[in-house]
């Protein structure tokens, strides 16, 4: 998977607008941790998870990847089971694959 799937057209502005930033970070990495958290969680989420999430996604990419990946301790603030159930997404990495003429 290499970008967004769901339809955002059901979903209320806030759900829209996280949905986007979650796929659109500034790291390809963190675009798809918190992207396909999100395609798959969004919808279901309370508004207390949704703030939560947006907390997280505050952090700086560079951190969080660290933290996810287990390069660096997770702060306290971030023991979290919403926190928890991102660093457990384990995202395709696929190559896009292109046209047999290169497009």
């Amino acid at each position: 998977m290499t970008g967004l799937t769901l339809s955002s057209a059901d979903l209320d502005p806030r759900r829209r607008r996280i949905l986007f930033r979650c796929w659109h970070r500034g790291i390809r990495e963190m675009d798809l941790i918190l992207g396909q958290f999100a395609e798959a969680e969004i919808a279901r989420l309370n508004d207390t998870e949704l703030d939560e999430l947006e907390r997280i996604m505050s952090e700086e990419d560079n951190d969080l990847i660290k933290w996810i990946n287990g390069a660096a301790p997770v702060p306290d603030h971030l023991k979290t089971p919403m926190f928890e159930r991102i660093a457990a997404v384990r995202p395709d990495f696929s190559p896009v694959t292109m046209e047999p003429d290169g497009r």
